[in-house]
């Protein structure tokens, strides 16, 4: 297979004529994974600075058309965006290379602040973990608060946000998020919407560029045993976790799960991964929500988080060795899919009746995030006057001050750790 792949018209992948290196896609994405703060809406952002104006390895249009294709699928959009980017410049070696650079930096500092938890102990660790759940609160309601504005735009979308909430809430369990996705999205093939392909989208017209020359690196028959490859883990991970009572079966299969699940932005993978790792007692909730707290500090991927659920565990998978196998777990389902739809993507993006079911899961996404913004976020952080006050103000900063999650992140923890000394 060429290294960037071509299109029927026999044109490079990228859209340009050079060919790319596994260390050059590898330099340019560990450079964003260090630096790319500020979640997925600005993670697309550095991705257009970075590789559509600085190096020119594709135009807007083209651009575009990946990022809708990628805010189509589950998943987490910033990252796939930069695994096909990587495919379309190196071929499979720039896919890896691209995922690597991207993820690793985050993932790193989130491993060794759960090996860091595990040795620390007192009284300063108590009130920054505290400091942690609290701007915990804030980060959800801000995303919350942005995606309702984005995806419940109207009525309709508004209502069906509410019933998947219900539902949420009604049957708190991964099978209760599962089945509000997929009720809230049949209803909304049924009744939403939906404006025409070509219309503007958040990164502008979409559509409007015709074929997606990356998905020419991957051949139809790629595309169909990718398909399989993702199904097969959902259907097989359970069952034989089940039938072995492995509790590290049943953690693979609710992160594979998660990463499988998860429309509409790395946020709403908090619910389906606490579902999975709280209740099963290999992690408390307020380990668990420090975690999530921290991981609103270091750049790249939400998804990274899993790397710190790995490496926090109680069980056989722990410290790095469970930190970079969750990793691997969590981000495989997004990758499978995306090298499935890469071939098929201009058939499908066009039919009317996938639209309104995407519309319909991306306001159940909304209203998961919500359910999950009461509990466990707010259950398990707020306590008193004290804890409100300080999730407040960090919502304040975050939104309308508009300050860098990482500054509110390390306010929140100072603020915890002397609210904890002022009350000894």
């Amino acid at each position: 297979m060429p290294a960037t792949g071509t299109s029927a018209a026999g044109a490079p992948a990228t859209g340009t004529s050079a060919t790319g290196t596994f260390a050059e896609v590898l330099g340019a994405f560990l450079k964003l994974g260090l630096t790319s703060f500020g979640g997925p809406i600005a993670h697309l952002a550095y991705f257009r600075t970075e590789f559509v104006e600085r190096r020119r390895w594709l135009d807007d249009r083209r651009y575009a058309d990946l990022v809708a294709l990628c805010q189509f699928l589950p998943g987490p959009a910033s990252s796939q965006v930069g695994m096909a980017l990587g495919l379309g410049r190196a071929g499979w070696p720039g896919l890896l290379a691209a995922w690597l650079g991207f993820t690793l930096p985050s993932a790193v500092v989130l491993i060794l602040f759960a090996l860091g938890m595990a040795h620390v102990q007192g009284p300063a660790l108590t009130g920054a973990v505290q400091g942690l759940k609290v701007v915990a609160v804030a980060v959800v309601a801000q995303a919350v608060w942005g995606m309702a504005r984005t995806l419940c735009t109207d009525r309709p979308r508004a209502g069906l946000a509410f019933l998947a909430a219900l539902l949420t809430l009604a049957l708190p369990s991964a099978l209760g998020q599962v089945a509000a996705l997929i009720l809230v999205g049949l209803l909304g093939g049924w009744g939403l919407t939906v404006a025409p392909p070509g219309s503007a989208g958040p990164m502008g017209p979409v559509g409007a560029s015709g074929p997606l020359r990356v998905r020419g690196a991957v051949s139809r028959r790629v595309g169909w045993v990718a398909l399989l490859l993702f199904a097969l883990p959902l259907v097989g991970l359970p069952l034989w976790a089940t039938a072995t009572g492995s509790s590290t079966l049943a953690l693979l299969d609710g992160v594979y799960r998660a990463g499988a699940l998860v429309f509409g932005g790395g946020h709403v993978v908090l619910p389906l991964l606490q579902a999975t790792v709280v209740p099963s007692g290999l992690m408390s909730n307020a380990e668990f929500m420090a975690g999530y707290g921290a991981a609103q500090a270091v750049p790249g991927p939400l998804f990274s988080f899993a790397a710190y659920l790995g490496a926090q565990v109680h069980g056989p998978l722990s410290g790095w060795v469970g930190g970079l196998a969750l990793l691997a777990v969590i981000f495989l389902p997004a990758l499978l899919v995306l090298v499935a739809a890469l071939p098929f993507w201009e058939a499908l993006r066009h039919r009317a009746g996938v639209q309104r079911v995407m519309a319909g899961i991306n306001a159940a996404v909304v209203g998961i995030l919500a359910a999950a913004l009461y509990d466990p976020v707010w259950t398990s952080a707020i306590h008193g006057r004290a804890d409100l006050a300080l999730a407040l103000t960090a919502f304040g900063l975050l939104v309308v001050a508009r300050v860098s999650p990482v500054w509110v992140v390390l306010l929140a923890a100072l603020t915890g750790w002397g609210m904890t000394l002022v009350a000894a």
